[in-house]
């Protein structure tokens, strides 16, 4: 695979987490401005809709002691770690694409 087709998927999977780790926060910060009453709010129900996959593997990964309330938590940082690292290889391969530009 060329250094373009893999910044390109790097691009691509770095774009997913945003989305996903945007909609954790707002998920988060819903469930603090509405309370209780958070399962009846329309936006928190998309969202929870959003964040539902990330939410499962999460679920998956996190050893059985961690409660279901603290899985929200936990996916975030999953996201953010995952950006992060998608960040450092995006900034890896744009060096690389630029190095292999420069003449010899």
């Amino acid at each position: 695979m060329s250094l373009i087709a893999c910044y390109n998927v790097v691009v691509v999977l770095k774009a997913v987490m945003e989305v996903a780790g945007l909609a954790l926060f707002g998920q988060g910060v819903l469930a603090l401005m509405a309370g209780h009453t958070r399962d009846t709010n329309v936006f928190y129900r998309v969202l929870a809709v959003m964040t539902a996959p990330v939410r499962a593997v999460t679920r998956r990964l996190t050893p059985r002691f961690v409660l279901d309330t603290h899985i929200g938590l936990a996916a975030f940082a999953l996201v953010a770690m995952l950006w992060l690292g998608l960040y450092v290889t995006k900034v890896y391969l744009v060096l690389r694409i630029a190095s292999a530009s420069l003449p010899a």
